[in-house]
């Protein structure tokens, strides 16, 4: 293991959310894939390697996360991604019906109604031709699909993009994750500063919505006799089983859950769910664009699906005929993963392969950088999502070296469900529109748009620039119905 000092003066936090990545490329090409050094006080050890990465998230004494989340605590409390041990294994074991298949067959109607709302939203850039960011606008509607899922509750984030609430996300994700980047926001010294108060006034307005969604759900369920079943609504339509109502009929050790830790779960989800899902989407959509022949497969499987209406509702059982689709979402997570490093903290001493990582140390596990490591996979830069198809996809070999959603007991508890809304709303917006970069004789254009993303990792992958494209409508011809041939990859 070998251990090098690393010393980092933050003058601009921006400048180094967007170098991050190349410093520790860099490091890593330098030093190799397990490196040990010291952030300040903290002893750090970073690990690029399969074999350590299977023992470490295998490892019963490794489910408490790095020193780096506790700045999330404001917000989401001892919810599912923050708690620990005990309490940790009690909530996931609770919490794991809410995704069971049945479940997520119901919010399927929720992802696809939503993308309607964003196919409508994009139409006057297809009108126009204009250039335009995919990011916000898709990070817009995951919010709405979040909120209905988790609450039951519509904000309508991309109908009212300003609302109180949607600031009040945006505002306490920037400043909650911006806190692991900047050494002054690390300290105590943090809860004097003007930044603190914009968080704390963010928060409540989070926490008030979700208080007043909580009592009010619980109150009906009172009233309505607590049927498991779902509930009809006002015009006699059975309404759907949010998150929300779930969490309101789950007990742990024969006790429900009192409002503060429903509170805590709906605002873990909300967190988890947002950010991530538009991550995967935005370059899902860039590799679509730069790939044309990858995008034009992509539709023919999906029109060979869902046939030639653009309009026609989804369901769960086609989204799990998207083969080549899913196949393509797989490996944009392998280049571009929406979590591109995770963290553990050792409680007690730790021994891999003879080398031991002593209790206290900070764990960082590089999910970006093992996805682009030549030792592990075969041209590493080039888009090939043959990588994930059939018996000898990359995730059976060693499913190690690939882990978008994270591995072991500690895995994300909702990876199907992201997976199915970044289906469900690929597909939709391809049945309408195609996509493409912008053309490169814009004349006046910002040459910010014809670049590569530039990525800024936070704790989401994200590009800091954008990802600027331009869509054109579809003419709505049935393209022979086959299954999509597969290619050599593109580079």
């Amino acid at each position: 293991m070998l251990s090098i000092h690393i010393t980092v003066c933050v003058i601009q936090l921006n400048t180094v959310l967007c170098k991050f990545l190349r410093i520790v490329d860099e490091i890593t090409a330098e030093y190799g894939d397990i490196i040990r050094f010291w952030q300040g006080p903290q002893f750090t050890v970073y690990v690029g390697r399969p074999s350590w990465i299977e023992s470490i998230l295998t490892n019963k004494n490794l489910t408490d996360k790095s020193g780096e989340y506790s700045f999330l605590s404001d917000w989401l409390g001892d919810g599912l991604l923050l708690s620990k041990r005990h309490k940790w294994h009690a909530r996931r074991k609770a919490i794991t019906p809410a995704f069971h298949f049945s479940i997520l067959e119901q919010f399927v109607e929720v992802f696809d109604r939503n993308a309607a709302e964003l196919v409508d939203v994009l139409d006057k850039y297809a009108t126009s031709g204009e250039t335009f960011d995919v990011f916000p606008y898709v990070l817009l509607y995951t919010l709405d699909v979040i909120c209905e899922t988790a609450m039951g509750t519509s904000v309508k984030a991309l109908r009212n993009a300003d609302s109180e609430y949607v600031r009040a996300v945006k505002e306490a994700a920037s400043i909650s994750i911006r806190r692991m980047f900047d050494f002054i926001r690390r300290t105590s010294f943090f809860y004097m500063t003007p930044t603190y108060f914009r968080l704390r006034k963010a928060l409540k307005v989070l926490h008030n919505y979700t208080d007043n969604v909580i009592t009010t759900r619980r109150k009906q369920l009172v009233e309505q006799s607590a049927d498991l079943n779902g509930f009809d609504d006002e015009c006699g339509i059975k309404k759907k089983m949010a998150f929300l109502d779930m969490l309101l009929h789950t007990t742990i050790d024969g006790k429900p859950l009192t409002d503060l830790e429903v509170r805590e779960e709906v605002d873990t989800f909300m967190f988890e769910g947002h950010d991530t899902t538009t991550s995967a989407v935005s370059f899902t959509f860039y590799n679509l664009a730069k790939y044309p022949e990858v995008q034009q497969k992509c539709y023919e499987e999906i029109v060979s699906v869902f046939s030639d209406d653009p309009n026609k509702p989804i369901e769960l059982s086609q989204l799990n005929d998207l083969t080549y689709l899913e196949m393509v979402i797989k490996e944009t997570l392998r280049l571009y993963p929406s979590v591109p490093m995770i963290g553990r903290r050792c409680v007690e001493d730790v021994t891999i392969d003879g080398k031991v990582i002593p209790a206290g140390t900070n764990i960082i596990i590089g999910i970006y950088f093992m996805g682009r490591d030549p030792n592990y996979f075969e041209r590493p830069l080039e888009f090939i999502p043959e990588r994930f198809a059939g018996e000898k996809s990359v995730e059976k070999f060693n499913p190690y070296k690939y882990i978008p959603f994270s591995a072991g007991p500690r895995n994300c508890i909702g990876q199907k469900f992201a997976l199915n809304e970044v289906k469900s709303v690929i597909s939709k917006l391809l049945r309408h529109y195609q996509f493409g970069l912008p053309s490169t004789n814009a004349g006046t254009a910002n040459i910010e748009e014809h670049r590569e993303p530039t990525l800024a990792s936070e704790l989401i992958l994200k590009p800091h620039h954008g990802i600027h494209l331009q869509i054109q409508h579809r003419h709505h011809h049935r393209p022979t119905a086959k299954t999509p041939s597969y290619g050599n990859g593109y580079a």
